[in-house]
C-alpha cells in the first residue's frame, strides 16, 4: 500500500503541475508579479493537498504567528523537497534562493523567473556572492521574504549540521530579522526516495533572530535554535503511534 500511495502521489504531483502550466501558459507574458506568485502558491498548495489526500501525510504548522509580512530572511532546516513547497503558501511575497540550473528547466524554470526567484551560481565564488547580495537587497527593499536553506542542500535526518557562509553573508548585508524553522519532513519525505510515509510532518517556526549581531554570535544562535528543535520534532515523530522508519543517520546520532 505504501508503494502504491507513493506512486499515486507522484502521478498527482506531476498532473497538478501539468494542468496549472497548461492553463496559465497562454497568459505567461502578461502575468504581473503578484499573479505569478499566485500561480506558484496554487501549485505548491495543491501539491500539499495531494500529499495529505493521496499519501496520507498531514502537515502541522507551529508558531505560524512568527512568520513576517515584511522583509526577512527565512532559514529552514533542509531535509527534503517538501520544504521547498510547503513554506511558499504560508508567506506573503516569498522568494527562494535557488540553484541557477533549476531555473533552466523548461516551463518550471520559466515560472521561477517570472515569480522573481533569486538564482545563485554555486560555483561562481565571490562574484556569485555579490550578485546574491544585490538581488536579495532588491527583494528585501520590496518587502519580500527571502527563503535560504542555511545548509545549502538537503541533509539526511540526524546528520551533523553543515551551515554555509551564504546565510551569514545575507544576514550581514540585508540587516533584516532571520526566522529559523525546524521540521521533521525528512522522515516522511526522504531525500532520494519516491516513498511518502503517512503521518504528520511538523513544521515549527522559531523566534526570529534580530539584525545587528556579529557573525559568530548570529551563527551560534541560528544553530542553537534550529538543531535542538529539529531533534525534538524527529523524536516526537518517532514516538508517535505509527512512526516512520528510523533513518540510519538518526539511529547513529541517538535522536
Amino acid at each position: 500500500m505504501l508503494i502504491v500511495r507513493s506512486f499515486l502521489f507522484q502521478v498527482a504531483f506531476y498532473a497538478i503541475m501539468a494542468v496549472i502550466i497548461a492553463v496559465t501558459l497562454p497568459f505567461y507574458f502578461f502575468l504581473p508579479h503578484r499573479a505569478a506568485i499566485g500561480v506558484v502558491k496554487l501549485w505548491t498548495g495543491a501539491s500539499m493537498w495531494a500529499l495529505r489526500v493521496v499519501a496520507g501525510t498531514r502537515i502541522e504548522i507551529r508558531g505560524l504567528e512568527r512568520l513576517p509580512h515584511g522583509a526577512a530572511l527565512i532559514a529552514p532546516k533542509h531535509q527534503s523537497a517538501f520544504e521547498t513547497m510547503a513554506l511558499f503558501p504560508l508567506l506573503d511575497d516569498p522568494t527562494f534562493v535557488m540553484k541557477r540550473q533549476l531555473m533552466m528547466i523548461p516551463m518550471f524554470g520559466w515560472y521561477t523567473w517570472k515569480a522573481g526567484m533569486i538564482a545563485v551560481d554555486r560555483a561562481g565564488g565571490s562574484k556569485a556572492l555579490r550578485k546574491l547580495a544585490a538581488d536579495s537587497r532588491e527583494a528585501a527593499a520590496a518587502g519580500r521574504q527571502i527563503i535560504l536553506f542555511p545548509e545549502g542542500t538537503r541533509r539526511p535526518v540526524g546528520a551533523p549540521p553543515d551551515y554555509k557562509f551564504g546565510i551569514i553573508h545575507l544576514y550581514r548585508e540585508l540587516k533584516v530579522p532571520v526566522v529559523p524553522i525546524a521540521l521533521n519532513a525528512g522522515l516522511y519525505w526522504p531525500r532520494r526516495s519516491f516513498l511518502r510515509y503517512p503521518g504528520t510532518i511538523i513544521v515549527e517556526v522559531l523566534e526570529p533572530i534580530p539584525p545587528g549581531l556579529d557573525s559568530k554570535t548570529f551563527l551560534a544562535r541560528l544553530i542553537a535554535a534550529i538543531e535542538p528543535a529539529t531533534d525534538r520534532l524527529v523524536t516526537e515523530a518517532l514516538a508517535s503511534p505509527n512512526p516512520p522508519p528510523v533513518p540510519a543517520a538518526t539511529a547513529g546520532h541517538g535522536a
